[in-house]
Parts: structure tokens; sequence; C-alpha cells
């Protein structure tokens, strides 16, 4: 993979010519057991399938064949590096996403606020997703806690979501989640993956063991998980493989961070869909690679509200005519990984893609959903092939070789 960046950084060359990608994270779905249809195929989206009739349409694997991605691998995917060989941890990403400044040598874990019951077992990963006032001033309680030889610093995300950031000597990320990402299961003990990670597993340990006590008492927020323990990587840099001015338009902390680490300026934005529209036409004369993100597609998709995922499909569709009115040379819509509501979490399924531009070679697809693109022209890649397919439609690579 590395040998890949390295030839695109070597065709990539600077043009005028501007490429969106519109990643509808989650998109994915398998079919409703009532209906055989999936949300894609059961959402009115005229738009996304009249855009599709003139697009090459295929099916994409976010990492591999079999494999069910977490956001940032299915995310490096579409931005063209390789997950299995370029790994960023959440923690990261979450505190990246809000601007917290990470040092050299800190340790960042995702947490989720969760409800458990009289057993300790966890009946709600996201504690009825509180709101972000309810966890800022639970994470307030939480920053208090000390924990021997270790700095913890707790700081609400959205919604149930905080980071805890773990600052001190000798700290790795080498360690296990407590976070099982299933009901009917306690929270897991801390253990260390290397040698070093003794220090770190204990702090964690210590953390999660006296926050339990300061949440027992605030339900549904009664408990804590952590995962994605992760420190600071180092990755190529996305302007300089593509020769790019990269902005990302992102309403969720950790997509944000995801783009800054891999070195895309971000462009802040409201909460809606139209929100980021509106700040994408705002920006659109600076910049010539727009990364778009959608995140309700995954979040009622986790949530298994089947019918509210094919809405929020509809509310997506009904602006991509303001995404062409700009006329990017390249539109790719695309998501980072499957959630299918019958699901209730990401799969293994690979995703839809569509590429729409003056130099595509146009497929018989007439509809943007898991069933037809099938069929289309891209046939079934990796979603790391993308970005350069989308590169050589812009007009941005060389020819290789004599």
């Amino acid at each position: 993979m590395k040998d890949q960046l390295s030839l695109l950084q070597t065709l990539s060359v600077e043009t005028d010519s501007k490429i969106v990608m519109l990643v509808l994270d989650g998109i994915g779905g398998i079919p409703h057991p009532d209906t055989g249809l999936t949300e894609l195929e059961t959402a009115a989206t005229p738009n996304l399938d009249a855009l599709a009739a003139i697009s090459i349409c295929g099916m994409s694997d976010p990492v591999m064949p079999g494999i069910t991605p977490g956001s940032a691998p299915g995310h490096l995917g579409l931005f063209g590096y390789d997950p299995l060989e370029y790994y960023i941890g959440r923690g990261v990403l979450e505190a990246l996403g809000i601007d917290f400044e990470l040092r050299d040598g800190d340790v960042a874990a995702r947490g989720n606020f969760c409800t458990l019951d009289e057993n300790g077992i966890i009946v709600d990963r996201r504690a009825g997703r509180i709101s972000t006032g309810k966890s800022t001033a639970l994470a307030e309680q939480l920053c208090g806690i000390d924990v021997e030889g270790v700095e913890v610093i707790v700081k609400a995300v959205k919604d149930h979501r905080i980071i805890v950031v773990f600052r001190g000597e000798g700290l790795t990320d080498k360690i296990t989640d407590s976070d099982p990402q299933r009901v009917g299961f306690r929270p897991q003990t801390v253990e260390r993956l290397a040698v070093d990670g003794s220090k770190m597993a204990e702090a964690a340990n210590q953390f999660i063991e006296k926050a339990l006590h300061v949440l027992k008492n605030h339900h549904p927020a009664n408990g804590l998980v952590l995962r994605g323990f992760s420190q600071k990587p180092d990755l190529p840099g996305f302007s300089e493989i593509y020769k790019l001015k990269a902005c990302a338009i992102a309403s969720y902390p950790m997509y944000r961070g995801l783009a800054k680490v891999v070195g895309m300026d971000i462009i802040r934005t409201g909460q809606t869909v139209q929100d980021e529209i509106q700040s994408l036409v705002e920006n659109y004369r600076k910049y010539n690679y727009f990364f778009v993100h959608y995140k309700p597609t995954d979040a009622t998709g986790e949530d298994g509200k089947f019918e509210r995922k094919v809405a929020m499909i509809e509310e997506l569709d009904r602006v991509i005519p303001q995404i062409q009115a700009l006329g990017p040379d390249v539109l790719v819509v695309t998501g980072d990984h499957s959630t299918p509501a019958v699901m209730k979490g990401h799969s293994w399924h690979s995703v839809p893609v569509m590429i729409c531009g003056a130099f595509c070679r146009p497929d018989n697809v007439n509809s943007f959903n898991e069933r037809a693109c099938l069929y289309g022209g891209l046939g079934h890649l990796t979603a790391s092939q993308i970005m350069p397919v989308a590169m050589a439609n812009a007009m941005k690579l060389e020819k290789y070789g004599a």
C-alpha cells in the first residue's frame, strides 16, 4: 500500500478541478425481513438515482471482504490509505475532533456513558443518548478522579460520548478495551497487550472503578465504557500525496479529528445537512477537495430504526441538486461501511459507490442502491481504490510509465 501512495504522490498534479466526496455514514443495509428491501431500496431517492444514471457505479469493501470496520478504518480507506497498514485509534480521533491538544505520550480513549442494571450488566451502550449538556456535567465530575501517578482529563464530545486522556510517564496504548460493544455483558477489565502495558492498564482500571462509584446514582448514565486507547499517529499527508487543497465538512467531532490527522483543513459547520451544504457553498472557491460527512444514516442504523434511516436517506437525497449546482468536476457518493438497521450495528457488507464526472464511463445502473450497484462498471473494489479513480476522472493523475 505504501507503494500505491508513493505512486500516487509521483503521478498527482495540481489542477483547478474540484472533487466532492460525499460520505453517507453507514449507508449500506441488508433486506428487511418483511419487505425484502434494504433501506436504500426502500427510500424514495430520485436525485441519487438520476445521478447514478450518469455515473459509473460499483460496490466497495471498506477493508477487505468479511471484515467489519470501525468508522476510522472505513474513512481511511476512502482517503486512499490501507486501513490494515495505517491505524488510528478512536480516542485520538475524538480528542482531535474537539480540538483537544494531545501531547506526545498522551493516551486517549473514547468513552461512552452507558446504562447498567442492578447486576452491572450493560443494557444500553449509549445511556439513551443523553444530551451533550448532561455529558458535560458528568465529565466535570469525573475530572476530579485521582489516579496514582497519572493525570486524567475528561471532556464531553457529543451526546453520550466523552474522551478520557491519560497523561504521565511510561504510558502506552497497547491495552484492551473495557467496552464489549454489546449489551448483555459486563464492562471488561482492561488488560495489557504488551509487557510495558501494565501501568496503563492499571491506571485505566483504577479510573473506571472510581468513575463507576461517581456515576452510580446518575441513571441512565450510571456506567462508563472505554475503547480505542490510542496515541498520536504519523501518517503521510493527504495533501502532499494528492497535491490537493483539501477540507472536511462534518458535524460530528470524530470525523473532524480523522480529517485533521491526515492534514485536511476543518470547516466549522452546524448540525444539520443543510448547514453542511451551506458550509460547502461558502468555501467552494477556496478548496479543490471536499470531504462532506453525513452521520444520520449511521446513527439510525445503529439504533435499529429502519424507517428512520429511510427518512434520513431521503433527507440527504433532497440536497443532491444543491451539490450538483456547484458544478464539481467529480462527485463521489458512497459510505464508510454498512450499518444495517436489521443488525443494529456495523457489518461486513460491501457499500455502494458512484463516481460522476465528465470523463467517467457511465454504465447501465439507474438506481443508487446495493442491488443495482452490484452490476456497475466499477465492479467490486476496495475503498482505498476509490480515491485514485476519482483523481483520474478529475484529470489529476499523469500517465504511468513511458
